[in-house]
């Protein structure tokens, strides 16, 4: 017998890691369609906006912010709205720090540190699941509405570093194309924070995230749209993922 459970073993092992390697094709897919350029690794340069809608739907707030993401799991925010001149964040691999206009200390942050209304700076630093999650695939299946006429791959993913804001990220990705969809975002505590939809350029044939829509679960159900201007390639000069040289240089445009 034991020769027989040897093999069972060893093909349930390769079946598991086959599916292990979809689910992390599956997300480099995914993730192309939120960085806009190759694996989602790529040194870019993403103008963000971020609106947050009151319980019956009226605009309330809205920031800007110029993201550089870079290689390595590297990212530095620029806050741009009046309200924020000066604020930086700068995130280097599960380290996140807030750097303050007149300060020469950085100030360590969470990644799940509030920006503006649900966006988190996780959320608007980092564009990779791939590199953040692993998973598997649960089942073919309708999209979540108001998408559920289409067919959707709905992946179960678990965060693999402690840096990230979600601990686990149940996703659905279109089945044909496999750009996002949908997901429900849990935190350390596994609870349902928030619900995000990604808008797409084109319905039919869809490039690119144009706006994902962020719905808190926890307390006041408000809608916050994180709308991405423009992406645009750009390698950031070394010393600014330094947050040193950020604190004691404020300038950097």
């Amino acid at each position: 017998m034991k020769p027989i459970i040897i093999l069972l073993f060893t093909a349930s092992a390769l079946v598991t890691a086959h599916a292990a390697d979809d689910v992390a094709s599956l997300l480099k897919d995914a993730d192309r369609y939120r960085s806009g350029q190759g694996t989602g690794a790529d040194a870019l340069q993403v103008e963000t906006q971020v609106n947050t809608f009151t319980r019956d739907g009226q605009p309330d707030k809205e920031r800007r912010y110029t993201v550089f993401v870079q290689p390595g799991r590297k990212s530095l925010v620029l806050m741009r709205s009046p309200a924020e001149t000066g604020q930086k964040v700068l995130m280097l691999g599960d380290d996140f720090w807030l750097l303050l206009p007149g300060s020469q200390r950085p100030v360590r942050i969470t990644p799940s540190q509030k920006l503006l209304g649900d966006a988190s700076t996780g959320d608007i630093a980092t564009l990779s699941w791939a590199e953040d999650y692993t998973g598997q695939l649960l089942a073919e299946e309708a999209c979540p509405a108001p998408d559920e006429r289409k067919a959707c791959l709905h992946l179960s993913l678990q965060a693999q570093r402690k840096g990230v804001s979600y601990q686990r990220i149940e996703l659905w990705i279109g089945k044909a194309r496999h750009e996002p969809v949908a997901a429900d975002l849990y935190v350390q505590s596994d609870k349902l924070a928030k619900q995000a939809r990604f808008v797409m350029d084109q319905a039919a044939s869809p490039k690119l995230v144009t706006e994902m829509v962020l719905r808190d679960q926890l307390s006041n159900h408000k809608e916050t749209r994180v709308r991405y201007l423009s992406r645009t390639a750009r390698q950031v000069p070394e010393t600014w993922l330094n947050p040193m040289f950020l604190a004691k240089n404020p300038s950097l445009e």
